[in-house]
C-alpha cells in the first residue's frame, strides 16, 4: 500500500507473528536513496547493504547517496535516475540493491515467510526489482493493476540466471512493435550469475474472468490469486462498463464488479480474500468461501511499525475515533487512470487548496507513460506532470484536470518529502474503507496500537 507504508519493519514483525509479511516493492530506488540521505541513524540501510553479494555495488550507492548526520532538513533530497527503456547502470543497481536490502530486512530474525507487491502498472524498473528481492530470497511476489501474464515466465528465468525481458506498453506503437526490457543476470555480476530459489507468484485480481485467463494464459505458472475488491485501499479496478459517478463523484460499482468466488475456487489455486475483510467475522466469512484466507492493509497501515509519518497515523486514528475519517475514491487522482484511495486529512493532498497551491513537476517518474513520438522514438510523458509539458508530447489535455503526483505525495507520506525553496511537498495518504473503524484495534485506554494487536485482534486472542 502506497510507498515504503508496508516497509520492512513492518513486514517483518508480521512474519515473526506467523503470517505472510509483505513489502511494497513501488518507489524503492528513491526510497532507499532518501533514507540513505535522511542519515540511516538505526544503521539499517548500510548494515543490510554490507550482505548485498556485489560489494562494489554497495560502495558506488553509498558514496553516491549516503549523507552522515543526514541532510539539512530545508536541504533538497539528491535528485535519482528516472525509469526508462534502458536504464543506466547506476538506475539498476540502485533499483536491485534497494529490493535486496527491503527483503533482507523484512527476513532478518526469523524463519517467517516474507513477500514482495509490484504493480503491474509501473512496468520499467520491474525486473531489477524482481531480481533484486529474489537475491535476498523473497518467498512471495505480488502483482496487480494490471495483467501480469509474463511474470510467472520471468521469475522462472531470473532463478536460473537467464536473461528475462518484458514487453512494455508503448502509447501510439504499432501493433507489431515490441518494446522491450531486458535484464542479464550475468551481465550484472560480470560473470556466472547465482541459481536463486523462484518465489511463489500471486496475481491480484478483481474478477474470475482475470483470474481465469492468468491460471491459464500466463507465462509460467501461477500460485494463487488475492481477490481484492473496491473497498481496498490504494488502486482500485475501474467498474465494469461505462463510467459512472456518484453524486459525490465516485465511481459506482455494481453487482457486474462482484468477483465470482465459485469460478475462482474451480481453478484449484489458493486465494486470499482483500477489501475490508479485517474483522473476526469477515476472516471466518472468507474461509467459509474457500479462502486460505485475508489479506489486510489498512489495518496494518496505520500501526506503529508501518512507514506512514507517525503524525499522520496519530491524526487518522484521531479522525477515527471521533467518527470522522473519510475516504474519497477519486476517480481521477492517479495518472495510472485507476480509481485511487484519498484519505481525507487536513494539509494533504486530498484538500482542494493544497493541490491548487502545489507547482506541478515530475521528478520522480515512476508513473511515467512511455509513448510513441513522432520520429518514431520513444518518449515519457505523465498526466500529473507540468500541463503544457504534457501537451507538448502530444497527451490529452482533459487526461491532465485532477491528476495528482502520487510519487512525490506517497513519498511524502513515508516521511521523505523532498523540500522546494525550503517548501515541502504535500503529502497524500491512501486507505481503505475499513480507515474509519480504526479505533477497534486499540488496546484499552492506548491511542496507539502495533501490529501484533491486529492480528490478535483477527485471531481473537488475547494481547
Amino acid at each position: 500500500m502506497g510507498v515504503a507504508v508496508s516497509d520492512w519493519k513492518l513486514a517483518n514483525a508480521v512474519s515473526r507473528l506467523g503470517a505472510l509479511g509483505v513489502v511494497s516493492g513501488t518507489a524503492l530506488a528513491g526510497v532507499l536513496a532518501r533514507r540513505l540521505q535522511a542519515g540511516d541513524a538505526s544503521g539499517a540501510m548500510r548494515r543490510a547493504l554490507e550482505k548485498f553479494p556485489i560489494p562494489a555495488v554497495a560502495e558506488r550507492i553509498l558514496a553516491r547517496y549516503h549523507v552522515p548526520g543526514g541532510k539539512a532538513e530545508d536541504a533538497a533530497f539528491k535528485s535519482t535516475p528516472m525509469p526508462t527503456l534502458q536504464p543506466g547502470p547506476a538506475l539498476t543497481e540502485l533499483t536491485v540493491a534497494a529490493n535486496f536490502v527491503e527483503v533482507h530486512l523484512a527476513k532478518a530474525g526469523h524463519d517467517g515467510v516474507v513477500g514482495i507487491n509490484l504493480l503491474e502498472k509501473i512496468q520499467l524498473p520491474t525486473l531489477a526489482s524482481l531480481y533484486g528481492a529474489m537475491l535476498a530470497r523473497v518467498d512471495y511476489v505480488l502483482m496487480g493493476a494490471g495483467i501480469p501474464r509474463a511474470i510467472p515466465g520471468i521469475l522462472d528465468r531470473l532463478a536460473a540466471g537467464e536473461p528475462a525481458e518484458q514487453k512494455i506498453d508503448v502509447d501510439g506503437a504499432p501493433a507489431d512493435a515490441a518494446h522491450l526490457v531486458r535484464f542479464d543476470p550475468a551481465a550484472f555480476f560480470e560473470g556466472a550469475a547465482p541459481r536463486l530459489s523462484r518465489p511463489l507468484f500471486l496475481a491480484i485480481v478483481a474478477s474470475a474472468t482475470l483470474a481465469m485467463t492468468l491460471a491459464r494464459k500466463s507465462s509460467g505458472h501461477v500460485d494463487g490469486f488475492v481477490v481484492e475488491c473496491e473497498l481496498a485501499g490504494g488502486h482500485n479496478a475501474p467498474p465494469r462498463g461505462q463510467l459512472q459517478l456518484s453524486p459525490s463523484g465516485e465511481p459506482v460499482y455494481g453487482p457486474r464488479d462482484v468477483p465470482e468466488l465459485a469460478k475462482i475456487r474451480e481453478l484449484g489455486l489458493p486465494f486470499w480474500l482483500a477489501g475490508s475483510y479485517a474483522t473476526p467475522e469477515k476472516l471466518a466469512e472468507a474461509l467459509r468461501l474457500g479462502a486460505t484466507g485475508i489479506q489486510v492493509g489498512t489495518a496494518f497501515a496505520f500501526c506503529d511499525e508501518s512507514g506512514i509519518e507517525p503524525g499522520f497515523k496519530q491524526r487518522m486514528i484521531q479522525a477515527s475515533r471521533a467518527g470522522l475519517a473519510k475516504v474519497f475514491t477519486d476517480p481521477a487522482a492517479s495518472p495510472t487512470g485507476f480509481p485511487f484511495k484519498v484519505a481525507e486529512l487536513a494539509g494533504t493532498l486530498s484538500e482542494p487548496e493544497v493541490f491548487a497551491a502545489r507547482e506541478r513537476v515530475c521528478d520522480l517518474g515512476f508513473l511515467r507513460e512511455p509513448y510513441r513520438q513522432a520520429d518514431g522514438s520513444v518518449g515519457y510523458r505523465c498526466a500529473a506532470e507540468p500541463v503544457d509539458d504534457y501537451v507538448r508530447k502530444g497527451g490529452n489535455l482533459a487526461d491532465t484536470v485532477g491528476r495528482k503526483c502520487l510519487c512525490n505525495g506517497l513519498m511524502a507520506t513515508a516521511g521523505f518529502a523532498q523540500v522546494r525553496d525550503r517548501i515541502a511537498e504535500p503529502a497524500i495518504v491512501t486507505a481503505g474503507n475499513e480507515v474509519t473503524d480504526l479505533a477497534r484495534l486499540l488496546p484499552h485506554g492506548a491511542d496507539r496500537y502495533a501490529a501484533a494487536d491486529v492480528l490478535h485482534y483477527l485471531q481473537g486472542t488475547p494481547a
